[in-house]
């Protein structure tokens, strides 16, 4: 097996809940020596219990130091690391790094290799740049909650935090195009996201209908809102979704339904004519799909070549056979907790896999080891312990 990809680069990772979590673990999922850097007294709760799920899935593959950055011998030693360091990542508001004197251009004037990664929840500058953020907050601000849930319904949030999910993927895969460009000028840069940012280029092709038509999408429920007939029809013995876009696989669906006169009836036979009569279509395809059971009516459609499939609980997709093919569930072993199962990588490598070989560290875990490393005594150590620093 080749070496992990990113195992050459090491990084600070100063974040905490889950915008900034996220980022670092798509780095240490490939292998980048993390260092998780907490307060001495842990971080007050916030992404949940240590030993819970949330925060055991995305704090894996890192070891764990305890650092107060507000006395001096602890700034201090976090700058011995950033003089070592290829990538930190931080998700205070702006003004906090600041503060504590560990912002891009203090660091960097001491490592100018240093890639610096920043999520905030609304960016580094302009009116909104010290209001604290929150995953919901920006999915109401970025027009999410706008176009979610049934037509009429009022605002509805999507189920997952998507924008600190993206707003951490988006920071990782920054920080990896700076890493590559530093391989030609030698030199690192301040990567920044944003919750709000990251929402607004979640909105993708409904952000695109405002900004070229003009057109406000409104709430579809479980109907897509320009590819028709797509969306959840009954069957006998619960839902299932359909998606037949584009004229050959919506006559595919009718074949297949036992109904081609569908595909030729006037009000349905161009895209526009099946968007205008939307309600009037979906009911007739599902008074034909409440015939047969969802099973029947996936292996039938599919086999037609008409996109389809079941509509899950949590537990019946880590039960579906092609969700283990892909390895979304990954085992690790913990100190405390036993064999722990967690959330895969969604992206994979011929050659180069992603690894799970650490559990989310305890606090303090990798302490000494760290410190030791930087060249500490253990009477040295201790002495910090004592003190508090650590």
């Amino acid at each position: 097996m080749s070496a992990a990809p990113l195992a050459r680069f090491t990084v600070i990772d100063l974040t905490r809940v889950r915008a900034g979590p996220t980022a670092v673990r798509q780095l240490a999922d490939w292998g980048a020596n993390v260092i998780k850097v907490e307060q001495p007294e842990g971080d007050g709760g916030l992404g949940g219990a240590r030993h819970g799920p949330d925060f055991q899935n995305v704090h894996r593959n890192k070891r764990g130091l305890t650092l107060d950055l507000k006395q001096l011998e602890g700034l201090e030693i976090l700058l011995k690391l950033v003089d070592r360091a290829d990538v930190l990542v931080e998700n205070f508001r702006p003004d906090v790094k600041d503060r504590l004197g560990i912002d891009y251009a203090t660091l960097s004037a001491r490592n100018p290799r240093l890639v610096y990664g920043s999520i905030s929840g609304f960016g580094q500058t302009g009116p909104y740049r010290n209001r604290p953020g929150f995953d919901q907050i920006a999915q109401g601000m970025g027009g999410l909650m706008s176009i979610t849930g049934l037509p009429g319904q009022g605002p509805v949030r999507v189920g997952i935090p998507v924008a600190d999910l993206t707003a951490g993927i988006f920071c990782a895969m920054g920080i990896l195009v700076a890493l590559l460009e530093r391989e030609t000028s030698g030199q690192g840069q301040w990567v920044q996201s944003s919750l709000l940012g990251a929402q607004v280029a979640m909105l993708d092709f409904q952000a695109a209908r405002w900004l070229m038509d003009r057109d406000v999408p409104e709430q579809a429920g479980n109907n897509h809102p320009t590819s028709i007939p797509t969306g959840v029809f009954a069957t006998a013995d619960g839902h299932m979704n359909i998606a037949a876009a584009g004229e050959d696989i919506f006559r595919r669906l009718c074949r297949a339904l036992g109904a081609p006169e569908l595909a030729t009836e006037p009000d349905f036979t161009d895209a526009d004519g099946r968007s205008r009569h939307r309600d009037r279509l979906n009911a007739a395809i599902e008074a034909i799909t409440r015939t047969r059971s969802t099973a029947e009516w996936i292996e039938r459609l599919n086999a037609a070549g008409v996109p389809s499939g079941p509509i899950n609980r949590i537990d019946q997709v880590f039960a579906d056979p092609q969700v283990q093919h892909l390895g979304m569930a990954r085992a690790v072993e913990h100190a405390k907790l036993g064999r722990i199962e967690l959330v895969g990588q969604a992206v994979s490598l011929s050659r180069t896999p992603w690894v799970l070989d650490r559990p989310t560290p305890e606090l303090g875990e990798h302490s000494e080891e760290i410190l030791a490393a930087l060249g500490y005594a253990p009477a040295r150590i201790a002495a910090l312990r004592e003190a508090k620093v650590i």
